[in-house]
């Protein structure tokens, strides 16, 4: 995968992430169409756990990105390779 993907990519995620978090998505995506999201049981999820889990996958994808930005080899070049 190329560095303007793998940079793509990561503009994609924080788009959505920081749509969830500031810009009103959390209310959005309240109830049944959070699965689309995020894994678990859709209607537990309330506006600050969608929030919170938001905020903890942009900081983990942050440090993934960052690891594949300086070393290419951790990027997932084919899925059969990064299962």
């Amino acid at each position: 995968m190329s560095a303007g993907v793998w940079v793509l990519i990561y503009l994609a995620v924080s788009l959505m992430c920081k749509w969830i978090l500031s810009w009103g998505g959390a209310d959005c995506i309240k109830g049944w169409k959070s699965i689309f999201f995020f894994n678990g049981s859709p209607e537990e999820w309330n506006t600050e756990q969608l929030r919170a889990m938001a905020l903890f996958l942009w900081i983990g994808f942050t440090v993934l990105f960052l690891i594949g930005l300086i070393y290419p080899e951790f990027r997932c070049y084919r899925l059969k390779s990064c299962l």
